[in-house]
């Protein structure tokens, strides 16, 4: 069998353990793997017809060139946010213009037939897709197709529906968590506030979680739409309350307070969605208007994804590439690998876009202080969703 493997979407911390394990699993039992560069971009990209720029494109997957990247973050194969199903014309390769028609003719094309005549070219039998929502909602396209394919949910958001962990998460929480341990030291310092942006478009995990590891004074997510003058309020009694005179929150890049809107900014990516950052800036210049207390603005960003995996990630990873490929070479297609109350499993792949994973605010968020809170502990999983 000849399996091949993509990375989709952002990139974080255990994604080239997940590739190893897939690798070393598909090669000890006798089987090939191709590593397909760029995600769904290199499928689109590559041109049957040429030589020219295959290399750059596909690689095949041996132990000897997987054997070290497990010890990086990043992603071995490279990434993008290409969705071959909605193309913008005016980014089409320039040998699928004439099939698909030039720039300027039309809005968005379905370059599915293209990738799948590649898939056949390339004598792939089956695939691994690692990514997102977003990368497997198209993994999920193709095995409408009669692709065989497996999918392996990583985000740092951990909003995949259908699994209780995504790859990346743990890392993530783990860079926050450091971070504003770190940025106690300048906000204390100088007596301010200091307003910590994460990651978080739709769900508030990230926030939340980390908020309440670091111990934060408020935590704002993106399910719940925020009072500014009452944060504002809750900050400045914090700080005075501080024997150190500070204080300090997290907030999610997707929250927004009543009645207004997410900080969007650009076009909008092959998925429908536009760059988001910004609202910790905000409410930070908001907290010093109303307040007359400087503020220190920290917006983690691509922090959180830097560096190599935790051993929580890199134990769920590694896991993940190894049942992936024992998936495929046991012909059970259209699943995603997944843990859930705390054991491997798998789901249908129709799952993943059956729903939207957020957080549980009722048990996990206190609506009116802006904080964690854990209603029931026993029970719960270990990160809490």
């Amino acid at each position: 069998m000849k399996i091949g493997i993509l990375t989709g979407g952002g990139d974080v911390p255990g994604l080239n353990s997940c590739i190893k394990a897939a690798c070393y699993r598909a090669v000890e039992t006798g089987h090939t793997m191709l590593g397909i560069r760029l995600g769904w971009g290199g499928l689109l990209s590559y041109n049957p017809a040429e030589r020219e720029g295959r290399d750059e494109l596909i690689v095949p997957l041996t132990r000897s060139n997987t054997r070290t990247i497990d010890r990086t973050g990043g992603t071995y194969l490279h990434t993008s946010r290409t969705n071959p199903g909605k193309v913008d014309r005016r980014f089409l390769p320039e040998f699928l213009r004439a099939e698909y028609g030039a720039a300027g003719s039309g809005d968005m094309v379905d370059c599915t037939k293209h990738v799948l005549r590649v898939i056949e070219h390339l004598g792939i039998d089956a695939l691994v897709a690692i990514g997102g929502d977003d990368t497997l909602s198209y993994a999920a396209r193709l095995h409408s197709e009669g692709v065989p394919i497996v999918c392996v949910p990583k985000t740092m958001d951990n909003d995949v529906h259908g699994t209780d962990y995504c790859i990346g998460f743990s890392t993530a929480v783990t860079r926050s968590v450091e971070f504003i341990h770190a940025l106690r030291t300048p906000t204390g310092s100088h007596e301010r506030i200091a307003v910590v942006e994460l990651f978080g478009r739709y769900s508030g995990e990230t926030s939340l979680i980390a908020a309440y590891l670091a111990g934060v004074d408020r935590a704002i997510i993106s399910e719940v739409d925020f009072d500014m003058e009452k944060l504002t309020r809750y900050l400045v009694d914090d700080r005075n309350d501080n024997p150190s005179r500070y204080a300090i929150m997290t907030i999610s890049e997707g929250a927004k307070p009543i009645g207004g809107e997410m900080h969007l900014t650009g076009e909008a990516d092959a998925y429908g969605h536009k760059k988001l950052g910004g609202i910790g800036d905000t409410v930070s210049k908001e907290i010093e208007k109303r307040s007359g207390v400087r503020t220190v603005y920290q917006q983690l960003a691509y922090l959180m994804r830097s560096g190599a995996p935790d051993a929580l990630d890199l134990m769920v990873s590694t896991s993940y590439g190894h049942l992936a490929t024992d998936l495929l070479l046991a012909k059970h297609h259209g699943r995603m690998v997944a843990l859930n109350n705390g054991n491997y499993t798998t789901v249908p792949i129709a799952m993943i876009t059956g729903g939207k994973k957020r957080v549980d605010v009722d048990e996990l968020y206190d609506v009116e202080r802006y904080r964690p809170k854990v209603a029931h502990l026993m029970g719960k999983p270990m990160f809490l969703y």
